[in-house]
C-alpha cells in the first residue's frame, strides 16, 4: 500500500480535527444516556463523574480516516482487505469495551475477546507473511502474537488512569513507530500509525487535565489492539535479532513497566491481578507529590525516552545497538526499582 508523502500530513489533521469535533458530541450522549465513570470504588482516582464514549470518537476518527484515504487513493481490493484485516479486529474489541463501559462487565468476556482476536490476527500476519519478527515456528509465531497483542491490550487499559495519560502515551509511541516505518518504506504502517497519532492528541483536548471526557474500555481496548498490531507487524531495521525484537519492547516501555509494578505489587500482598487498585505509576507519582498534570507529562516524557532509544538502534552501520540496549534496559530497570518500591496505596 503506497501513499504519498504529501499525504500523510493530510491524514494527520483529518483524524485530529475529526475526533477533536466529535469528542464532545460523544460526551453529550454520554451525559444523556448517563453513561459515565463514576467514583465507586476505592480504586478511583477522581472526585465526580467523567462521562465516558471517549473511545467511541477515536473509533470513529481511526476508522473513517482510514477508509476514507482507500476510497479517495487509487482503491485496490488487496488495500482494502489490508486495512480491514488491522481494523475489524480492534473495532470488535472497542465494542466489547463499549459494552463494559455501559454495563460494567466481569474481566473474562473481555480476556476471551481479546485472546480471540489475539488468535485472528496471528493467523492473518503468519498465513499472509506480514509478521514483523518470524521465528521460523509456526506455533511460537502464533504464541507470542497472541500473547503479545492481550498482553498490551492489557497494558493501555491499565494504563488508563489518569487524565491524558494512555492519550498521550499512545500518540508518542505512534508518532514514533510512524517515522521508524516512514525510514523503511513500510507506508501502510506509517499511515495508520499517523491516523492514531492525530485521533488520540484530538482526544487529549478534551482528556488533558482536567479531563472532561475518558476514553473508556471502548478506547482503551480499540487502540489496545491497534498497537499491538502494527508493532507486531512491524519490520525493524536494526543490526541484530534481538534489536528487532526489543523494538516494539521500547515503543511500549512504560505501559509494560505500569503492568509490570501494578501485577507484581498485588501479588506480593496476595490480592488479585485483575483486581483494580491505586497502585499503577500515576497514582505512585500523585503519592510522591506531584501534580496529576505533571504525572502526566512524566509519563509521556519517559515513553519519548525509550522511543529514542527506539530510534537510535534502528541507525543503519551505528555499532552501538547493544550499548543502547543495555542502557534503555538499565534505565527501565531503575524506572522499576523506583516505582516498586513506591507506596502500593
Amino acid at each position: 500500500m503506497h501513499i504519498p508523502n504529501n499525504q500523510f500530513f493530510t491524514l494527520f489533521v483529518i483524524s485530529y480535527v475529526l475526533v477533536g469535533v466529535l469528542t464532545p458530541l460523544m460526551r453529550k450522549i454520554a451525559v444523556s444516556k448517563k453513561i459515565f465513570d463514576n467514583p465507586n470504588s476505592a480504586h478511583k482516582s477522581h472526585t465526580k463523574p467523567i462521562p465516558y464514549l471517549g473511545g467511541v470518537a477515536i473509533i470513529f476518527g481511526v476508522v473513517i480516516t482510514s477508509y476514507l484515504t482507500l476510497f479517495l487513493s487509487p482503491f485496490t481490493a488487496n488495500n482494502f482487505w489490508l486495512a480491514t484485516s488491522v481494523l475489524a479486529p480492534a473495532i470488535a474489541l472497542g465494542m466489547i469495551g463499549l459494552w463494559d463501559d455501559i454495563k460494567n462487565l466481569n474481566p473474562l468476556p473481555r480476556f476471551i475477546g481479546q485472546s480471540i482476536a489475539g488468535l485472528v490476527i496471528a493467523a492473518i500476519l503468519i498465513s499472509s507473511g506480514n509478521l514483523g519478527n518470524p521465528t521460523g515456528l509456526v506455533l511460537i509465531d502464533i504464541l507470542i502474537s497472541i500473547i503479545w497483542v492481550v498482553g498490551i491490550c492489557n497494558s493501555i487499559n491499565f494504563f488508563d488512569n489518569l487524565d491524558g495519560g494512555a492519550s498521550g502515551t499512545v500518540a508518542i509511541s505512534a508518532v514514533v513507530l510512524t517515522y521508524l516505518a516512514l525510514s523503511t518504506n513500510q507506508s501502510f504502517i506509517a499511515a495508520l500509525s499517523l491516523v492514531i497519532a492525530g485521533s488520540t492528541l484530538g482526544f487529549l483536548i478534551w482528556n488533558k487535565t482536567p479531563a472532561r471526557i475518558y476514553m473508556g474500555d471502548a478506547g482503551a481496548l480499540f487502540l489496545g489492539v491497534l498497537i499491538a498490531t502494527l508493532t507486531v507487524r512491524f519490520e525493524p531495521k536494526t543490526e541484530s535479532t534481538l534489536g528487532s525484537f526489543a523494538t516494539p519492547l521500547l515503543l511500549l516501555a512504560i505501559p509494560i513497566l505500569d503492568t509490570t509494578v501494578a501485577v507484581l505489587s498485588r501479588l506480593r500482598r496476595k490480592i488479585s491481578p485483575f483486581q483494580g487498585g491505586r497502585d499503577h505509576l500515576s497514582h505512585r507519582l500523585v503519592r510522591a507529590g506531584f501534580s496529576r498534570k505533571l504525572s502526566a507529562i512524566i509519563l509521556w516524557s519517559l515513553t519519548g525516552l525509550f522511543g529514542i532509544f527506539a530510534v537510535l538502534i534502528s541507525l543503519p552501520n551505528s555499532g552501538y545497538e547493544p550499548i543502547i540496549l543495555l542502557v534503555a534496559l538499565f534505565f527501565w530497570l531503575i524506572f522499576f526499582l523506583y516505582f516498586f518500591r513506591a507506596k502500593d496505596s
